[in-house]
């Protein structure tokens, strides 16, 4: 079995195939943890980015040491680069999978909103809401509302339904003074129940 690993370690297929695959999955591993690093960083999530650092810095290190061994494979560069590319992208699809934060979702509406700030009240979000004046001088609603990341898809869903006609924002938050709470288990059965409402008034 050793003099198979070694007469494999001198050959091309390790030159051209075995290393730079493990240099691109490697890279790919590390850059994603990198992205999510950056992320952590941003939501002032202290062990979480030093978890990441930690494993980030030590896959580096593997990888840039066996490229200094092959400092002649073209196909080691290629890989790296490679792996970088498909690790940036993996890293934010991971992030958004993940859904990790606070946002704040702005909300002007162009008519009556009463159905949606019922349907914001009746699922317990952090909500304040004023009325406002268009530049049409038209009466409308602003609808601020600090949500939990994973309810975005949920929310918007529920905006479009309720004010098609609305206009959104939405901003990331760093820190919030208390947890919220989170809304996508209990989501359906109250978008149901004023989705009644919406089509009986209509």
């Amino acid at each position: 079995m050793k003099e198979i690993l070694i007469t494999l370690y001198n050959s091309n297929v390790f030159d051209y195939f075995i290393l730079p695959l493990f240099i691109f999955l490697a890279k790919i591993t590390e850059v994603s943890i990198g992205t999510l690093r950056i992320i952590f960083v941003s939501k002032n999530n202290k062990l979480l980015s030093g978890i990441t650092g930690f494993f980030e810095a030590l896959i580096w290190l593997i990888v840039i040491a066996k490229i200094f061994e092959n400092v002649s494979n073209v196909y080691s560069y290629l890989a790296y680069a490679t792996g970088f590319a498909a690790g940036v992208v993996v890293g934010v699809m991971v992030e958004e999978k993940l859904a990790m934060g606070t946002v704040l979702v702005r909300i002007i509406t162009q008519k009556e909103a009463d159905l949606l700030i019922d349907y914001f009240k009746e699922s317990n979000f952090r909500i304040t809401y004023f009325e406002a004046i268009s530049n049409k001088d038209e009466k409308s609603n602003i609808i601020y509302v600090v949500a939990n990341r994973i309810d975005i898809g949920f929310l918007v869903k529920k905006i479009k339904t309720l004010n098609p006609k609305a206009f959104y924002t939405i901003e990331d938050i760093k820190f919030v003074s208390e947890k919220l709470v989170k809304h996508h288990f209990i989501f359906n059965k109250v978008f149901k129940r004023n989705s009644l409402k919406f089509f009986k008034k209509k």
